[in-house]
């Protein structure tokens, strides 16, 4: 069939030879059925001037909801949103920290802004505030830190115990439990604990146990023991002593009938574990077993 018979036939414009060519065709049948159903169909009565009317009365009856304008809305949001940003940015760069710390059985060294250098001895932690760093040279410490300050204003190293400060020297400060230690290796260092203020020349100390101020003892060398990797005690508690060699080695120690309040003076080793034990039990006399990372100091006979 041509293409263009089913057009003609539905505007009847075939002539006979084609009407007839195209009822002969397949496809006739099922044209012929839809035509005769479209001729049918009616479209639905629609009352135009009624519906307008219905139109008018329901415009009329519920008129429009005012919403008042807010034309600083938005402006107040986005304003208020931009100062959060600027308040927290402030915050954020003068209140946020650096840190370095000093895992278990290893030493850190740190530089700071100012080229002061710091040498954070096993299981410590330093934080500062370096955007502000110009302005107040402060320091957080937590355990035992050397400190080599360049000269410039007044430099503070605020710890739980107590505050130094001084303005360019060299000394160190031990801050661990019931334990608080700082000595003058060069220069002049100002210690305050609790409500005590004391001058530290250069081979002087200041030492603190269970909140009692103790007698010390004084530096002979440049620099503490531990630099060189040797950790040195005169007349300390041995606990401190035990303290200090589970840090040095990241092992766990215990005692059975060993008194640890007797005072030790001696040194041992932070490089050679099994030195180590033998240069705290000889002079405590006592003995010691080890297990993997543990060790066990007691007396001689307890253990049978």
């Amino acid at each position: 069939m041509q293409e263009n018979y089913l057009a003609k036939w539905l505007n009847g414009e075939l002539s006979e030879e084609e009407l007839a060519k195209f009822k002969s065709s397949e496809e006739y049948a099922s044209y012929e059925k839809l035509e005769r159903i479209s001729s049918s169909l009616r479209a639905p009565e629609f009352d135009v001037e009624s519906e307008l009317e219905k139109l008018k009365k329901d415009h009329i009856a519920e008129p429009d909801k005012v919403r008042p304008l807010q034309p600083y809305g938005k402006f107040l949001r986005i304003a208020a949103a931009i100062l959060v940003l600027i308040a927290g940015s402030y915050f954020y760069l003068n209140l946020s920290k650096t840190s370095y710390s000093s895992p278990l059985a290893e030493r850190t060294e740190a530089i700071l802004p100012d080229n002061s250098e710091v040498f954070l001895n096993a299981g410590s932690k330093i934080s500062f505030s370096k955007k502000n760093w110009e302005n107040k040279r402060e320091i957080d410490l937590e355990g035992e830190a050397f400190f080599k300050v360049a000269k410039g204003k007044k430099f503070t190293v605020s710890t739980s115990q107590g505050i130094v400060s001084v303005l360019g020297t060299q000394f160190n400060v031990e801050d661990r439990k019931d334990f608080f230690e700082v000595s003058c290796y060069e220069g002049l260092v100002q210690v305050q604990f609790q409500d005590i203020e004391k001058q530290l020349p250069a081979g002087t100390s200041f030492l603190v146990i269970d909140g009692r101020v103790v007698e010390s003892s004084d530096p002979t060398t440049l620099e503490p023991s531990w630099i060189k990797l040797e950790s040195s005690f005169k007349g300390i508690p041995l606990r401190y002593v035990l303290r200090e060699l589970e840090r040095q080695y990241d092992i766990s120690v215990e005692t059975k009938n060993v008194d640890t309040r007797l005072l030790f003076t001696g040194s041992f080793s932070n490089t050679d574990l099994k030195m180590a034990l033998k240069s705290i039990a000889t002079p405590s006399r006592i003995q010691f077993k080890t297990e993997g990372d543990n060790v066990l100091f007691y007396v001689e006979d307890t253990l049978q």
